[in-house]
């Protein structure tokens, strides 16, 4: 598989002039000498983002290219949607510092599910994405409790829904994310458990999603949406739907 270039933005805020209502997909997967898993539900979320965004009035350029991260450049964008990047996503620390930038000036940020093993190295990276990914036990299927249904992301799903997926396990997160979506580690037919990291705990539940405001911006990730299928769901895209408008800052 070969991560997908929808579109390079090198000099966007020329060609489309500034926006209020414009977001950045961003699905960068760097592997190096073959080694590293790479989606093949990329194409599928980037399409599904954009039809969402026609849905709910906001448009959205797509890209694979670390050059579009220039201060400059971001700008114009409200939000940035990390759709399964993986690995490391800059080249260069000038690209990091124009993302710290745009998270310090109120930008928005999105990630879903492998986002989170994106930037693996950079501890701001996970502050702002709100953990690291550690592993997953095989696709199986589990029970995912709504525990705040208070959130845009949140607030049209049921209680409590039957979901077949990667079950993502999380380290180095932020202690200040507040938790949407969750699932009972005891559910989950993991026998590595014993051995292997199981994840960090909220109320004794795994988080698979979250919240957050930190360092001037606002975050929101999903950790659901391993199928191409999943994009068609209507449980999976209200919560993108949301999450992206919250993050946007259009929904409190």
């Amino acid at each position: 598989m070969t991560s997908l270039r929808v579109l390079t933005i090198a000099v966007a805020a020329v060609t489309f002039g500034v926006s209020e209502d414009r977001i950045l997909i961003y699905t960068r997967n760097f592997v190096t000498n073959g080694k590293g898993y790479v989606h093949d539900n990329i194409a599928t979320s980037v399409e599904t983002i954009k039809a969402l965004g026609m849905e709910n009035g906001f448009a959205a350029d797509a890209s694979d290219d670390p050059k579009v991260f220039t201060i400059q450049n971001l700008k114009q964008y409200k939000a940035i949607v990390f759709s399964n990047s993986n690995h490391e996503a800059f080249e260069n620390d000038g690209q990091r510092e124009a993302f710290k930038k745009f998270v310090q000036s109120g930008g928005g940020v999105v990630g879903i599910h492998i986002a989170t093993g994106t930037e693996r190295q950079w501890p701001y990276f996970w502050s702002v994405m709100g953990g690291r990914f550690v592993r997953h036990p095989k696709i199986q299927k589990f029970t995912v409790v709504v525990k705040d249904p208070r959130h845009p992301a949140t607030a049209d799903l049921p209680s409590k829904f039957e979901w077949a997926d990667e079950c993502y396990l999380f380290d180095k997160m932020n202690p200040d994310v507040k938790v949407l979506l969750t699932a009972d580690p005891a559910q989950l037919d993991d026998p590595k458990k014993a051995e292997l990291p199981g994840g960090e705990l909220r109320d004794g539940m795994y988080p698979l999603s979250w919240y957050n405001t930190f360092d001037g911006g606002r975050q929101y990730y999903t950790s659901l949406g391993h199928k191409k299928e999943h994009y068609a769901e209507p449980l999976l895209r209200k919560q993108i739907t949301g999450g992206i408008l919250w993050a946007m800052g259009k929904t409190r």
